[in-house]
């Protein structure tokens, strides 16, 4: 019995929940390579329909291709047997993918993510910005929000940065102000000028999303 039939086996009984389940899970804006319409599914549908794998060979790493052929082949295979057994198979092929591309960029797999999430204003815009090739948008954006967002803090602990001497109290609510404010620059300037490799931990990402 192959990887693809055992999972199968395992899953029948479930799919329905399985499926469903995608459609009311909570969005989040931290990335759109586990979603159903991100790139790497895409990319797998497309592999399937014109029967190319190499259509999703750019998305993991050298030492991960066997595996995808691998799956890919039972995949193709299996599809044949009915529509149930399609779309059985087609999620599994879906799901090794991503897992196997998120392990690749040091990132958990988590299960594919419903179609039509919210992933905020950049990551549509940094997509838009590679499709007509026109980064002018993007650049306005990013530089846009980060401006905002220095002059939100600047103005807070500028204002809390008068204190009466002696005034414990104020001086909390300052450093309450101040800290932010330098972790705030400090996490632009960091951003800017540091190569991203892989994912950022999500973990992390959220708790920034958060401040």
């Amino acid at each position: 019995m192959t990887t693809l039939m055992r999972w199968m086996k395992l899953m029948l009984p479930a799919a329905a929940l399985l499926l469903g389940a995608a459609e009311f899970a909570p969005s989040r804006a931290l990335a759109h390579c586990d979603g159903l319409d991100g790139p790497v599914v895409t990319a797998a549908r497309q592999a399937l329909e014109k029967n190319d794998v190499k259509r999703v060979l750019i998305w993991v790493q050298k030492k991960d291709e066997a595996e995808i052929r691998k799956a890919f082949d039972q995949t193709l295979a299996v599809r044949k047997l009915s529509p149930r057994a399609r779309e059985l198979a087609d999620t599994y092929f879906f799901e090794t993918l991503v897992r196997v591309h998120r392990a690749g960029e040091g990132a958990p797999y988590t299960g594919l993510k419903p179609a039509g999430r919210d992933l905020g204003p950049a990551i549509p815009a940094a997509d838009h910005a590679l499709e007509t090739g026109d980064v002018e948008p993007l650049v306005r954006l990013l530089v846009g929000e980060a401006e905002k967002g220095i002059r939100q803090h600047f103005a807070e602990a500028r204002a809390a940065r008068s204190y009466p001497a002696g005034n414990v109290e104020a001086g909390q609510e300052y450093i309450g102000k101040y800290v932010p404010f330098i972790h705030y620059v400090e996490r632009l300037y960091l951003s800017a000028t540091t190569a991203v490799v892989g994912h950022e931990p999500e973990a992390e990402t959220a708790a920034h999303h958060e401040e």
